[in-house]
């Protein structure tokens, strides 16, 4: 029985990838480094340090990961407080809603930071329907290393085999199935070339999996498992 949903924010709570590009791009420029997108594609769902430690290794910079995370974080501030394109995803303020109001419990397991995290539940409001928020960034290993989900399921209060993530990144998923939890793969209009062949399920809007289909659909597969 479901129990528990693993929320990832990046791409499935808030589309907050313009301000992340926009920013990296900005600190590429600061440090003078051309960034294929098949390369920059690959970073989604990890965290800034690791993302900075990749940067620094494939282009033998003479930097710490710090510099390149403050330069970053610095950039990705100033587009949060003065960029309009930041806004919930379609949709996924019903689905919180409805799962909160049926008596799942919810835990948001992310790879930003958590100051970013803290001003995304802030400025929309979304702190009264999860019990706890969980930082890949405070974390050693990022995704698609499975901690974060292992530590979010713990969070919950539930076994694994009673909690469901929602990722929409490659990396992401992985990290879920890795961990060894039934994942949603949403492949939205805002993902870019990820792989969702390991998810158990793949939808393209949050009605998809609203919670009474849901339930229903989780009880079926494990009673097959």
């Amino acid at each position: 029985m479901l129990k528990a949903v693993l929320f990832d924010m990046d791409g499935v709570i808030v589309n907050t990838e313009p301000l992340h590009h926009k920013s990296y791009y900005q600190m590429f420029d600061d440090i003078n480094i051309e960034v294929p997108d098949e390369l920059y594609a690959s970073f989604t769902g990890q965290s800034t340090i690791a993302i900075s430690r990749l940067l620094i290794d494939h282009f033998k910079l003479p930097m710490g990961p710090q510099t390149l995370v403050e330069l970053k974080r610095h950039h990705f501030k100033y587009l949060f407080e003065n960029d309009d394109e930041l806004a919930l995803l379609d949709g996924v303020l019903d689905l919180i809603k409805d799962y909160h109001h049926n008596g799942l419990t919810l835990v948001l397991a992310s790879s930003a930071s958590m100051e970013n995290i803290n001003n995304i539940f802030e400025r929309f409001n979304l702190n009264p329907y999860f019990i706890a928020k969980l930082s890949g960034a405070d974390l050693k290993a990022s995704k698609p290393h499975p901690e974060i989900f292992e530590n979010a399921a713990l969070a919950s209060g539930f076994e694994r085999h009673e909690c469901m993530v929602i990722e929409d990144s490659t990396n992401g998923i992985k990290a879920a199935k890795d961990a060894g939890i039934f994942c949603v793969g949403y492949d939205s209009f805002h993902s870019h070339d990820q792989d969702y062949s390991l998810a158990d399920l793949v939808i393209s809007d949050f009605e998809e999996i609203a919670y009474d289909t849901i339930a229903k659909h989780f009880t079926s597969v494990l009673s097959e498992k």
